[in-house]
């Protein structure tokens, strides 16, 4: 079951972000970046909440009176704060909601990527309780029919009882000093959150916590634009001694909220209990039936201790050691529990290097399972297959287009874990084959590599910009990069045909320069 919905789910996510780059583009994608656009929200919701604070009169009494003020005496300021703080709290339940929806689509909860997946479920409660603790403050009506219906859902627990419900049988059973406890708390929680939310990405190198600026632009235009069209205002104030009949909900955060009176406390407390456990343990409920690549392995024997690897490495599963028995020298180690199996490291070590002379080819890191020797057989006994005059080689990613649609008599394919598994020189080694007239190196679209930075690292060191890179000039000139999502193919197989036009091109050109000579 969970696996159909995995693929169905994915599906659809393809198809929008499809959609989505056509219109933006893949760098300003939102679908591409909701957990850096999450973090933004959040940066947004305290900025605000810090300027409201400042106006804000912590007593029962004074509260709803100080947000009455900041929302219509200074509305070019303090109006466009409380929308700003209200719209990016209701953005930020949306983008963390759909990264929790294309994460789980993507199968990124599995293997080494379970404790990132596992955090992040009680970040949710916290982000619901945050905000629905804010929308106490306001003290009016809305915050009255909160108030009681989340202390009566909360005393239907037996070590709890009525005691928090009492709070709210009359005006006069109300406090300044428990009002300033509410203030406290809205205070500490996303302190908590904030913190969780640090935890959540602690094992991802490089996380992206900033949207690109465009897109941070655009979507803080946005929210001032829905602030001025829609300012968010109180309702009425409240009134313990009148009961609230009819409320506008923020249904973001409030969803469940009908469901009191309709299925009872107790089956919502089992709803949203169970549906968090079934979130937390759906990598051990779901686990890949298919054989994983096991994790990264050094041999110390060729291992320099360059560091690269380290560098590289998307989910910080390598460290640096001192080196087995080479003395004042370094070696990598990678924690197997934290591999992904990308095979990011092993495309970064120097000695994987095809040019060298040696009956085996060992780097000094690898995928067990795939390694550079592994590599180098595969291809080669697939050039003995190549005919024509336009002979090319293209690698490609498991996790992106299928390549094996361009497979035919005069192009071999490769699928790689991760583009990002492949040398440069590797690249070179092929292009400089007498059956081979190009190489042409996909993968995952530039913002939406699986392994994160695979595709980052790989344009980077094709484009001379990180090591290792393409140390020659026929290396760049017979080489091509280029990057499809799944749903690309009809832009793969263009740019494969405008390929072979420049390579024919090139070698009419060297044809003629030769018969001049």
């Amino acid at each position: 079951m969970i696996k159909v919905l995995e693929r169905v789910s994915l599906s659809l996510f393809q198809f929008i972000e499809s959609t989505f780059n056509q219109i933006f583009g893949e760098r300003w994608n939102p679908w591409y970046q909701l957990g850096a656009l999450s973090f933004y929200f959040f940066w947004i919701v305290v900025v605000s909440g810090l300027y409201l604070f400042i106006f804000f009169d912590t007593s029962i009494n004074g509260a709803y009176e100080s947000m009455e003020a900041v929302t219509h005496n200074q509305w070019f300021a303090g109006g466009i704060m409380r929308s700003l703080h209200r719209y990016a709290s209701d953005a930020m339940a949306i983008t963390v909601t759909l990264h929790l929806l294309r994460e789980f689509s993507l199968g990124r909860f599995r293997g080494a990527r379970w404790f990132s997946w596992f955090s992040g479920v009680p970040l949710l409660w916290l982000l619901f309780a945050a905000a629905i603790g804010g929308y106490w403050l306001v003290w009016d009506q809305l915050a009255q029919y909160i108030s009681e219906a989340t202390t009566e859902w909360f005393g239907w627990l037996p070590f709890i009882g009525d005691s928090l419900a009492r709070n709210f049988v009359s005006n006069d059973t109300l406090s300044d000093r428990f009002f300033s406890l509410l203030v406290f708390m809205h205070i500490a929680i996303p302190l908590f959150l904030l913190v969780g939310m640090f935890i959540h990405i602690k094992r991802v190198k490089l996380a992206k916590t900033n949207p690109p600026k465009g897109l941070a632009r655009g979507t803080l235009a946005a929210l001032i634009l829905l602030a001025l069209i829609k300012p968010a205002v109180s309702m009425n104030k409240a009134d313990m001694s009148i009961s609230v009949t009819t409320i506008d909900l923020d249904w973001f955060y409030m969803n469940v909220y009908p469901l009191f009176d309709s299925w009872g406390y107790g089956a919502v407390w089992v709803l949203l209990v169970g549906l968090s456990a079934i979130l937390a343990l759906i990598p051990w409920l779901s686990p890949d039936k298919k054989k994983a690549l096991r994790a990264a392995e050094v041999n110390p024997d060729n291992c320099n201790g360059c560091s690269w690897c380290y560098q590289d490495c998307p989910f910080e599963a390598i460290t640096m050691i001192d080196h087995e028995y080479k003395k004042g020298q370094m070696q990598a180690q990678v924690d197997p529990d934290l591999c992904t199996a990308c095979g990011i490291c092993a495309g970064s070590c120097p000695s994987a290097t095809p040019f060298r002379h040696v009956e085996e080819l060992i780097s000094g890191i690898e995928i067990p399972d795939f390694s550079i020797e592994h590599l180098r057989k595969e291809t080669h006994k697939k050039l003995e297959t190549l005919t024509g005059n336009q002979r090319l080689v293209v690698f490609g990613c498991d996790h992106a287009l299928d390549i094996k649609t361009l497979a035919d008599s005069q192009t071999a394919v490769i699928s790689l874990p991760c583009t990002g598994l492949l040398p440069p020189s590797f690249a070179d080694y092929i292009s400089r084959q007498p059956e081979v007239d190009g190489v042409l190196v996909s993968g995952c679209c530039s913002e939406n590599c699986y392994f994160r930075k695979g595709t980052e690292w790989t344009e980077q060191r094709f484009n001379r910009e990180r090591m290792p890179h393409l140390r020659t000039k026929a290396g760049i000139q017979k080489v091509k990069l280029l990057w499809a999502g799944p749903r690309e193919q009809e832009q793969l197989h263009t740019a494969l045909t405008q390929y072979r036009a420049e390579l024919a091109f090139h070698k009419a050109e060297e044809t003629e320069g030769a018969g001049f000579d």
